[in-house]
């Protein structure tokens, strides 16, 4: 392969071999391995529990927050945006963190921060406390944004591939709808508390299941390298020719080799870089951070006076919606659902955009402005539903699929950061848009979903059903 492996690092975090073998005697069969693969999922999956449940906290605390540390609003608009922030920071070092320590090393060294943050919010007295908490957590969260999806693609067999890499958004969107649904019950330090739960569960969890094989391929470890391909697919299932074209693909792909600025001239880089990057921007474009972080502002305006509930309501829906789209993945394809879901997002924002337009020019209080109102809050419930069946998980399943091996780190960390840089924008600009005009914003953003739109029809490739080497070679002209 290329590369002297006399001096290779062992694994961040070891497996239990008892719990494996224990997994494997009372399953003997092959669908033992399908069984193990998604226990391995579920334990990840609190990652982006965490995720979501940072992204959601701020939203039912900020009156509790600014009243009992007698906050300005300006000071709480920071800390909800000071996670962004730490996120960039993590999505930065994410790739080389996930090269250097596996996949599971970066994982504890994304909840140790989360943990320490969360501790950091439900002790602070002032506002100091309180940045540094939600730095931490962003620092995590921006890891955990990276490496999650990454190790799931890299376990999963090319059948599983979409409907478990789209637990990755699934996860997220509970995370959120935990946030917003206990919050109603618990104040923020509680709420702050109860943050820890993910991530605590989650160390002791990753020692219960294996490493990426092709890390460990990737690394030299070869009988570790079998040892957990076999695990995955089950003790009786012939491995030898997915370890061949595993190890085959790390040989075409030298990972050794230095990728320079003129080599991405070839379509084997440029092409899933420009993938990749381009939908994880778009999804953000399309402003769903902004409906979210805004949303109880948007209800009101619509004329809903129970926002809070509306908003609650509204991550309820994401969850169930991003669960059928998990379903779906790898029935209808990445592509399809991609075109689908922004197509529905498109007319979405155009329809809330018309209701708002027509609320400003009809008489306030009438039966006509009742209407729109109600048809706002329609086209909001329609735009989360088209999110949710492809714009959210669909583009970070694609880019853990299509870069491959010697870029992943590098090309991964700069498509995490600018998916977060982009979040930031849309999160800072979404209140001055909407108090300049509610029908203009959701013009813009629908603007950027119908070029999502473009996007998906001209340029990204159809995974489904295919190995992370097929797809990979495919770039290789």
């Amino acid at each position: 392969m290329g590369k002297d492996y006399d001096d290779v690092r062992k694994p961040f975090v070891n497996n239990n071999n008892f719990f494996l073998k224990d997994i494997n005697n009372n399953n003997n069969n092959a669908g033992s391995g399908s069984f193990y693969i998604v226990l391995c999922v579920l334990i990840v999956a609190l990652g982006p529990i965490q995720f979501g449940f940072t992204c959601g906290y701020s939203s039912p605390t900020e009156a509790d927050m600014i009243q009992d540390l007698n906050l300005t609003i300006s000071q709480f608009s920071l800390f909800g945006s000071l996670a962004n922030i730490g996120a960039m920071v993590g999505a930065t070092v994410s790739g080389q963190i996930a090269g250097y320590f596996g996949r599971k090393g970066s994982l504890i060294v994304a909840a140790v921060p989360n943990i320490f943050g969360w501790l950091a919010i439900s002790i602070a007295k002032d506002s100091s406390l309180l940045y540094m908490g939600r730095l931490l957590e962003g620092f995590g969260v921006g890891i955990i944004s990276y490496v999650v999806p990454v190790y799931i693609a890299e376990i999963s067999p090319r059948t599983m591939r979409g409907s478990l890499g789209s637990v990755n958004q699934l996860s997220v969107t509970i995370g959120i709808m935990l946030a917003y649904l206990l919050g109603m019950f618990f104040k923020w330090r509680t709420l702050s508390i109860l943050g820890i739960l993910p991530c605590a569960i989650l160390i002791p969890g990753l020692y219960f299941i294996p490493e990426s094989p092709r890390w460990l391929a990737e690394m030299g470890m070869m009988d570790k390298f079998e040892s957990s391909l076999q695990s995955l697919r089950g003790p009786k299932v012939d491995i030898n020719i997915e370890a061949q074209e595993i190890q085959g693909s790390l040989a075409s792909n030298n990972t050794t080799d230095t990728v320079r600025i003129a080599d991405l001239k070839k379509r084997r880089y440029w092409f899933p870089l420009m993938v990749g990057v381009g939908l994880l921007v778009l999804q953000q474009l399309s402003g769903i951070n902004g409906v979210f972080f805004y949303a109880s502002k948007i209800f009101s305006s619509a004329g809903i006076s129970s926002s809070n509930a509306a908003t609650f309501g509204l991550g309820a829906i994401q969850v169930v919606m991003t669960g059928v789209a998990t379903w779906l993945v790898d029935r209808s394809g990445r592509r399809v659902l991609l075109i689908v879901s922004s197509s529905v997002m498109t007319v979405s924002l155009l329809l809330v955009a018309t209701a708002f337009y027509l609320q400003g020019v009809v008489t306030s209080g009438s039966d006509l402005y009742r209407m729109m109102g109600m048809l706002s809050v329609v086209g909001l419930v329609a735009l989360v539903i088209g999110f949710a069946l492809g714009i959210g998980p669909i583009p970070w399943l694609i880019m853990s699929e299509i870069l491959p091996p010697n870029i992943k780190g590098l090309a991964g960390s700069a498509a995490t950061f600018l998916n977060w840089f982009t979040a930031s924008l849309i999160t800072m600009t979404a209140h001055f848009l909407l108090d300049w005009s509610n029908a203009g914003t959701f013009t813009i953003y629908a603007i950027f979903s119908a070029i999502n739109v473009a996007f998906a029809l001209l340029w990204v490739p159809e995974t489904k059903d295919r190995t992370l080497e097929e797809i990979q070679a495919s770039f290789i002209r």
